[in-house]
């Protein structure tokens, strides 16, 4: 992509909207839905204050440490690359209320990250370093999604002072493919 560089990616598929799918489809999503309308909050902002005072009645570590999300519901990228894979939650309870769909969501971002750390453990098992992970777009802009990933890799997490730099890379890749630019370093 840049001469003289290489480039890995690593990616899982759709989790902006694996997340949507696992809280819009709980029965608690109504009333998450009316909270957070009431509070004037988006609702992923209203599930991670949810969950600061969830944290403040119980210990960190068994924070739905029962609940376990696959995150696979649309195959995976990566590093398995297999499309025919499913996701799975394991773990669920007949509850409906708002805390077990806060523990639903928590337990997704979580899956989410492993998926992320097991990529990373690929990259490395094949000779790679990586010292940190660099965010960008829209789920980089959720503080608990960021802060899962320091956690369960260990790394630093690094965001982008550019807002919208994934239509920012676009604009500019599609500026050189064009042929206006005669690289994307210009």
């Amino acid at each position: 992509m840049v001469p003289g560089y290489w480039l890995n990616e690593g990616g899982q598929s759709a989790t902006g909207r694996l997340i949507d799918h696992v809280v819009r489809g709980h029965n608690g999503y109504e009333e998450l839905q009316r909270r957070a309308e009431e509070s004037g909050q988006h609702v992923y902002a209203y599930l991670n204050r949810h969950l600061d005072q969830m944290r403040a009645t119980r210990p960190e570590r068994i924070l739905g440490a029962d609940l376990h999300v696959w995150p696979d519901f649309h195959g995976n990228r990566s590093p398995l690359a297999d499309v025919t894979l499913k996701g799975m939650i394991v773990g669920l309870t007949l509850s409906k209320g708002l805390d077990d769909l806060a523990l639903l969501y928590l337990a997704t971002l979580r899956g989410i990250a492993l998926g992320t750390r097991h990529i990373i453990e690929a990259m490395m098992k094949s000779g790679h370093a990586v010292c940190s992970l660099f965010m960008c777009g829209g789920l980089s802009k959720n503080p608990l999604f960021v802060q899962v990933h320091a956690d369960v890799t260990g790394l630093p997490v690094i965001l982008s002072k550019e807002v919208e730099s994934v239509l920012v890379g676009a604009a500019i890749l599609g500026a050189c493919a064009s042929g206006d630019f005669s690289s994307i370093q210009v």
